[in-house]
């Protein structure tokens, strides 16, 4: 099994494209999906963000209020790198737990939707091939503010935290071209789908795997038949002779 990195900008259509490969049979892991998952009440970054920001980013009966929150580190960068050291961990966590549940299952490739993978930095080693979903930028403005119900001064911010698209794309193994109809975006993701389905990869990592775990078994076995044998009473002189059991004279 190996991983495929799922990124793009806010709004340009990576929800639709992993609905696509869902219905291919891909296993999707949604960083979005973690993140609301890991501020549940009561949770370890709930706690944090709650120690770090106040009550005034929660709502009256412990959920977190994602709109004040929102206000706050998209005008801040220090702000949203406070959030990020908090959540990106643990939704990491939850993704990690997640790919291994999906391994174990058989499938060749998890697709990891990660609205912010270039962004972090941390898991762009881990992916063997990245798509990046793109689509044109008025586009992109008009699908934001209808989406979200956001005034175009947000909605500019909000695509300002991320990372310019044609850098991303530069970056990709991939690229949807998401400004037309569905049915053109269905058959980019089918092709992806066919090329990622070739690959050999997913055996060379499960052959790693193999002989990394017979090599344990195999160190973990003569470890025993050493302590089995120490046990018998056996011993090595030290002039380097033939060891031979100990007796009673």
């Amino acid at each position: 099994m190996f991983l495929v990195g799922l990124t793009g900008g806010v709004a340009t259509g990576k929800s639709t494209v992993s609905n696509m490969f869902r219905e291919l049979g891909v296993p999707v892991i949604d960083a979005d999906a973690m993140a609301r998952r890991i501020v549940e009440p009561g949770r370890k970054a709930w706690k944090a963000i709650r120690a770090e920001f106040g009550q005034c980013v929660f709502h009256d009966n412990g959920e977190l209020n994602r709109a004040a929150l929102r206000t706050i580190i998209f005008e801040d960068e220090e702000q949203r790198q406070k959030l990020n050291r908090i959540t990106h961990p643990e939704i990491y966590k939850e993704m990690c737990w997640e790919a291994v549940k999906c391994a174990a299952a058989g499938h060749q490739y998890i697709v990891m939707d990660l609205p912010l993978l270039f962004e972090a930095g941390v898991m762009v080693a881990y992916m063997h091939k990245i798509i990046v979903v793109t689509c044109e930028e008025d586009l992109q403005l008009q699908r934001l503010m209808e989406q979200r119900h956001l005034s175009e001064r947000d909605s500019k911010l909000m695509i300002g935290a991320q990372m310019n698209m044609d850098q991303k794309a530069s970056m990709a193994q991939f690229v949807i071209e998401n400004s037309g109809s569905l049915q053109d975006t269905c058959e980019q993701v089918s092709r992806i789908h066919v090329n990622l389905t070739k690959s050999f990869f997913h055996w060379r990592v499960r052959l790693f795997f193999g002989v990394a775990i017979g090599g344990l078994v195999g160190l973990v076995y003569l470890i025993s038949k050493k302590l089995m044998n120490v046990g018998k009473g056996t011993s090595w002189t030290s002039s380097g002779e033939k060891w031979h059991p100990l007796t009673l004279k």
